[in-house]
């Protein structure tokens, strides 16, 4: 379980410092697009009030309040999951990736009443309009390894 408190507590951390520095130093919210490596990498300041690609979106406190929820609860449920695969380094990774990511954008839920996002990533000809932050990429990467290197039998 060290292991997976390490990968949380570095996944949060680091996401919500580089969100600090998005919003608090780059002002990224008030200049709204810094072109880093264009049309490859873009910041492109976002506050998602819903899911993945703003879907579930609502301007309402019960959507905003049922979003943490949910993802506490999902967090606590991949937490009871990892802990029945200690020795299982990959599986504790993932569960931390996934906790640490899924606990930050809670407290940008909590600060800012929206996800803070702003990562834009497209290519030549293709213009991408979503946007996405650290802690999305880190949920993704901990729900794929938790999919593939989960020991647990997956029949129901």
């Amino acid at each position: 379980m060290r292991t997976l408190l390490k990968a949380a507590v570095t996944t949060f951390a680091l996401d919500q410092a580089i969100k600090y520095v998005v919003l608090f130093v780059l002002d990224l919210d008030r200049v709204r697009q810094i072109d880093v490596l264009p049309p490859f990498l873009r910041l492109v300041m976002g506050w998602n009030e819903g899911i993945n690609f703003g879907l579930l979106s609502g301007s309402t406190d019960l959507a905003r309040w049922a979003l943490i929820l949910l993802a506490l609860a999902i967090s606590a449920w991949i937490w009871g999951m990892a802990r029945r695969e200690p020795r299982n380094r990959t599986v504790q990774i993932s569960a931390g990736l996934l906790i640490g990511g899924a606990l930050s954008n809670v407290l940008d839920r909590l600060l800012y009443g929206a996800v803070a996002d702003f990562l834009n990533m497209s290519v030549p000809g293709i213009d991408n309009p979503y946007s996405f932050n650290l802690a999305d990429v880190a949920i993704f990467i901990g729900a794929l390894g938790l999919a593939f290197f989960s020991t647990r039998d997956k029949t129901p």
